[in-house]
């Protein structure tokens, strides 16, 4: 048996040893190479989402730099025109990815900021603005009470028909600088002014419309059950509000067509009918004359229009201070019907008649009258019978008194007929044929002119009295 030297089984033994610690290192460097290229393959995915993330970013850094710019260029000057013009829309958000997130939040809270801090300065402004027209008008006003009271004595004092004609004249205009300069303060929140007794309704419906210039175009019309008188806080502002009315209702129909007041008495309280024939209102004019109408909101003088309208705002505010209501609606004879209601409770009371009788000037009451038979001859006191054949007419509502001429009679089967009025012209030729009245003397001129002045004479005694001041005092 051969026998293997030892160096030589020395060598193989390290052969072997060497080839397992290749064998190691091998499979070592495949684990590092193979864990390098998960290493480096996940590096490569990251920058990638890095890039993409950093794309994504860049994008909507922009987004947001373009709705902050459409928020100072578009949005917030849309949202102060909104506030004086509501009917203004304000655009919103340019991108829709930015709804409901925190950046859209971000941007409302700006827009509501900027809008509370508009809005109170708008207040404060205004606020200021009609101060310094309330001590104005408050000014002013007193000083046309004293004119008034001026013109007043001079009507008095002059018995000349020229003179008295030119006196009338400068009242009427002064009355007209009067009204506007009142209803002013009031839309500012100043006191209407004029302190009075209770009056007549009657009576301060024609008060309210000798105001006005077309007054000769005003039909009254008296369906008053009792002697009804508005009390003395509230006959000025009722005054005001209707003759606000009515000059709405003169200056939107045409000249030659009339405007037709109703006095109407309830269970509750009375009422003021203004019908007129004009061009009417839309229902979004209607709207917003009833909120006006309502009172209810804090008033700007920047919401009354250039020019601005005070009459429904003036009307507004006194509503709201004295508790009567104020209603517009479409007139069924196609303009606008405009409804005072006066509730009896506490604004209305009932006058003596006997005590405190009705100024002339004012229309009596549509009441029908019971015919005196005692005073009528035995056959026209007692009515033929009717034939058994027929049934006995139907009783006819009493008509007013010298309301129009009574019908002539006709035949059966046909309409009434009623009397014609002469042309104008034929009238203009009559007239001119006739005589001239004899020429007044003084005493006579002054009786007439006296009697006259005698249905307005209540009504201005108190104006011969400054009327208090307003807190904020006279602005000279």
């Amino acid at each position: 048996m051969t026998s293997i030297p030892e160096a030589l089984l020395w060598c193989l033994s390290t052969g072997t040893a060497a080839a397992v610690i290749l064998a190691a290192l091998s499979l070592r460097a495949r684990r590092q190479r193979a864990d390098l290229r998960t290493r480096l393959s996940a590096a490569e995915e990251q920058n990638s989402a890095t890039l993409h993330s950093n794309t994504e970013l860049t994008a909507r850094l922009r987004a947001t730099e373009a709705e902050i710019r459409h928020l100072a260029g578009t949005r917030l000057p849309d949202l102060t025109l909104a506030l004086a013009h509501p009917h203004v829309p304000v655009p919103g958000l340019l991108d829709a990815r930015f709804t409901a997130s925190e950046t859209d939040q971000a941007l409302n809270a700006v827009l509501e900021q900027v809008s509370d801090a508009i809005t109170k300065e708008r207040a404060r402004v205004d606020a200021a603005a009609q101060s310094t027209l309330r001590g104005a008008t408050t000014t002013i006003q007193a000083l046309l009470y004293q004119l008034q009271s001026a013109l007043q004595e001079m009507q008095h004092r002059y018995d000349d028909p020229n003179v008295a004609q030119d006196l009338l004249n400068a009242d009427f205009l002064n009355e007209q600088a009067l009204r506007r300069i009142q209803a002013t303060g009031v839309v500012c929140g100043a006191w209407p002014g004029l302190t009075r007794e209770d009056s007549y309704l009657a009576e301060l419906v024609v008060g309210a419309t000798s105001r006005l210039r077309g007054y000769e175009r005003v039909n009254v019309s008296n369906q008053l059950r009792d002697p009804i008188a508005v009390v003395a806080r509230a006959v000025e502002p009722i005054a005001i509000v209707v003759t606000e009315l009515l000059a709405n209702a003169l200056h939107h129909s045409h000249r030659e067509l009339p405007v037709t007041i109703t006095l109407q008495q309830g269970n509750r309280g009375a009422s003021v009918i203004v019908d007129d024939y004009g061009v009417g209102m839309h229902s979004d004019e209607i709207k917003a004359a009833m909120e006006l109408l309502a009172g209810d909101q804090d008033l700007l003088l920047t919401q009354l229009g250039d020019p601005p309208r005070s009459g429904f705002a003036a009307a507004g505010q006194l509503v709201r201070q004295y508790g009567f209501g104020v209603h517009v609606e479409p007139s069924p004879y196609g303009g606008v019907r405009a409804v005072v209601y006066i509730p009896g409770d506490p604004l209305l009371t009932v006058l003596d008649e006997s005590a405190q009788p009705m100024s002339v000037m004012a229309p009596q009451p549509h009441r029908a009258v019971t015919p005196d038979r005692s005073a009528m001859p035995p056959q026209a006191a007692a009515p033929a019978p009717a034939p058994a054949a027929q049934p006995a007419p139907a009783a006819q509502p009493a008509q007013p008194a010298a309301s129009y001429e009574a019908p002539a009679p006709q035949a059966e089967g046909e309409l009434p007929r009623r009397r014609r009025r002469k042309p104008a012209s034929e009238l203009d030729e009559s007239a001119a044929r006739t005589e001239p009245a004899p020429p007044r003397s003084p005493e006579e001129t002054g009786t007439r002119w006296a009697a006259l002045q005698r249905g307005t004479e209540s009504g201005r005694a108190a104006a011969q009295s400054e009327p208090p001041r307003s807190p904020e005092g006279n602005s000279q």
